[in-house]
């Protein structure tokens, strides 16, 4: 079997699992969602660059001492699906722009196997229909107990919460004052840091 180097060797209407996507030697990066590949956007723009590093920032200063650990893309994290006779296959593998995990056995070398406790994903005009609704099911639906959406055109931060398997509106901040994070208690972004310059 040809060693897969391009995109364009792959059968985008056939199904792939995480086996699959550990061969291939891709210049691009690539996500797998239900098993379809998808591409990801290009470069992101100078904003969310900025928006990218400054949650980097606030959220490693937050982190310190503590037992979660926080990662930016690219990193893996692959999400598990439970067949019917109970064996776990992986089939969606995503890149979240940040995310923290506070359970270290769910990392390896290669990144996250199973939800974080928290991801963000910052919204570029070419992804916003996947990250809030694609990604949004997804993560609701393999228990990432927290989901933020960061939009840098309207310099706002929309936070969901699982509460009963569901993801519930905790808040749209879209004004400076602290935004708090469910998952790390006591912990608030100030949303003009966040939005610092852009």
């Amino acid at each position: 079997m040809p060693v897969i180097t391009d995109i364009s060797q792959l059968d985008l209407t056939k199904t792939y699992t995480y086996a699959d996507y550990l061969t291939w030697r891709l210049d691009e990066f690539v996500e797998l969602i239900r098993g379809k590949v998808r591409r990801m956007s290009p470069a992101p723009r100078v904003r969310h660059q900025k928006i990218s590093f400054r949650l980097n920032t606030l959220i490693g200063a937050a982190l310190r001492g503590k037992t979660c650990q926080g990662f930016a893309a690219p990193f893996d994290v692959r999400l598990l699906k439970t067949s019917t006779n109970g064996d776990a296959q992986i089939t969606t593998v995503v890149q979240p722009d940040l995310c923290v995990v506070c359970n270290p056995a769910k990392l390896d070398e290669f990144g996250c196997v199973g939800a974080p406790d928290w991801i963000i994903e910052i919204l570029s005009p070419g992804n916003t229909a996947h990250d809030s609704k694609t990604k949004f099911d997804l993560y609701e639906e393999n228990g990432v107990l927290e989901y933020w959406m960061v939009d840098p055109g309207q310099k706002n931060v929309i936070v969901y919460t699982l509460q009963n398997d569901r993801y519930e509106l905790q808040g749209e901040f879209y004004q400076p004052g602290p935004i708090p994070v469910a998952t790390l208690p006591g912990v608030e972004l100030e949303w003009a840091e966040v939005f610092e310059e852009v």
